[in-house]
């Protein structure tokens, strides 16, 4: 059974996938494929729904017809949970999972309630199911589906992987740390919000600012733990999905970076707990790990004969076309609400001289290709793509196969990422092989 993965599929125009001769090639091989997965990072709500004060970065909002593109294109499963789920708030989320249930379309990571953003979707191929989970780690709070009660309904929301950040400090530092927050009165603030009952001590050898957390270390470093109930919610799932598919894969959305080898933090390096808990999803049962968040490619391993990607990147990249922004998008850009919405992306570029249009990290992806035989991963084939640098925005972030030096390039990026988990490929024809021992 193959099934192919993508990164973030962020479509705001026609894709035309099965006509336009640029791009079928590529899309010829996902339809090609038993089973394909996408991330879908943008709401399809036609633009209805709330606004949110609190949203992705920008607001994803889209015509609903997207979700037919990406159907034609072949996509069968589809990871909802992401930081642009609530960019509508609530209403919007409702109108997103209308629309794609009025498709049928099998997508995971989102629901009503708590439970039905943790629950799986299947999807059945005359060769094997697959089963699909999806959750994130960037949201902001209240964007987590809430349990319901016997006596309450739940919140809709995304599927939730909280991840506890604590800052490590040196003894001197943490020294100077405690002499700046008792000087601004924060330490007898924080007493007693503990005798009212609304704050509770902090751990021992720690101390609390806000939501920061310091804690006393031999270095200087910020540790990222995921959630424990989280985990072994996902994990009920999980063990759920394994019992009735052949093959099952779970999603995580996450923008968190790690430290690279000279211990620098490092956008193309994953957080300690995204391995944390792959590899814990992958012991209750998981066939395939894909994560997605930080718009760039990051590295693969294979654990106890799994794969874990810690990023696909970006797979369509149409982050500048959004047809209509609300006021707070503007706010969050500091420009006038007079700017349309391409002035105000162009406005945050500087003009394509920084963020996402400078930096071809962003417009470089893979697309792997895993063949599973008897429940065994029997090998992966990852196709270079390009999404177009350097075009003009209306023209970039739609994938073909990347050709020649640019596709040499890009593998010889991914083969560069996946260093430290000690991959071995083979390259044939433009493409990177591995092959289980």
């Amino acid at each position: 059974m193959k099934i192919s993965l993508t990164g973030d599929s962020i479509l705001f125009r026609r894709l035309n996938s099965k006509t336009n001769a640029k791009l079928r090639p590529l899309f010829d091989i996902i339809r090609g494929c038993d089973a394909s997965f996408t991330n879908l990072e943008l709401v399809p709500n036609d633009f209805e729904g709330d606004p949110a004060l609190d949203h992705g970065g920008t607001h994803f909002g889209a015509q609903a017809w997207v979700l037919d593109e990406l159907k034609d294109a072949g996509f069968d499963l589809f990871a909802a949970a992401t930081n642009h789920s609530l960019d509508y708030s609530i209403s919007g989320l409702r109108k997103a999972i209308a629309e794609m249930k009025a498709r049928q379309l099998l997508y995971a990571g989102v629901g009503t309630n708590l439970e039905e953003a943790r629950r799986p979707v299947y999807f059945t191929h005359e060769r094997g199911t697959v089963g699909m989970l999806s959750c994130v780690s960037t949201f902001a709070r209240g964007q987590e589906a809430a349990e319901q009660t016997s006596l309450m309904q739940g919140r809709p929301g995304v599927s939730p992987l909280h991840v506890q950040t604590s800052y490590h400090v040196t003894p001197e530092e943490m020294q100077q740390l405690h002499a700046v927050y008792d000087r601004l009165g924060l330490a007898r603030d924080r007493e007693q919000k503990i005798q009212l009952g609304f704050a509770f001590p902090p751990p021992e050898n720690t101390l609390a600012m806000g939501n920061m957390q310091f804690v006393r270390s031999d270095r200087t470093r910020i540790a990222t733990t995921a959630n424990e109930r989280d985990i072994a919610d996902i994990e009920r799932w999980v063990q759920e999905a394994r019992l009735v598919s052949d093959i099952v894969v779970v999603s995580l959305h996450g923008h968190e970076s790690g430290y690279n080898a000279e211990g620098v933090l490092d956008v193309e390096v994953p957080a300690d707990f995204m391995r944390q808990f792959a590899v814990r999803a992958i012991d209750a049962g998981a066939d395939i790990i894909v994560c997605h968040g930080p718009h760039l490619l990051r590295g693969m391993e294979i654990y106890a004969g799994r794969p874990i990607f810690y990023s696909l990147g970006n797979f369509i990249g149409q982050n500048e076309l959004v047809e209509r922004l609300p006021a707070e998008s503007h706010a969050a850009n500091r420009v006038p609400l007079n700017l349309t919405p391409h002035q105000v992306y162009k406005k945050r570029s500087n003009n394509d001289r920084k963020g996402f249009p400078a930096d071809v990290r962003f417009w470089e992806t893979i697309v792997p290709i895993c063949d599973f035989a008897d429940g065994a991963l029997r090998g992966i084939e990852i196709l270079p793509v390009s999404l177009g640098h350097g075009e003009s925005a209306h023209a970039r972030g739609c994938p073909v196969l990347a050709t020649g030096a640019e596709a040499e390039s890009i593998l010889d990026k991914f083969e560069t990422l996946c260093t430290p988990y000690r991959m071995a490929f083979t390259r044939r024809d433009g493409r990177l092989f591995w092959n289980a021992a």
